[in-house]
């Protein structure tokens, strides 16, 4: 339970750093993502959800006896 809470915690972190480091670029790409069809926008989702199950499949595997 206590990874799950902290994969959270770096997701708002890095989330965080980039609305604080760039929110200009923020806005741009929430205004581009508003134009976009949903199909595309899912796609995209769908496309960064497989390459999270992949970091994390990697790490677990190469990195779990360092």
């Amino acid at each position: 339970m206590s990874e799950i809470i902290t994969a959270i915690g770096l997701v708002l972190v890095i989330e965080g750093l980039a609305y604080a480091l760039i929110p200009g670029g923020m806005k741009q790409i929430l205004a581009m993502m508003a134009d976009m069809p949903d199909d595309k926008i899912r796609n995209t989702g769908l496309v960064a959800v497989a390459a999270g199950v992949a970091v994390v499949w990697l790490a677990r595997t190469f990195l779990a006896g360092s």
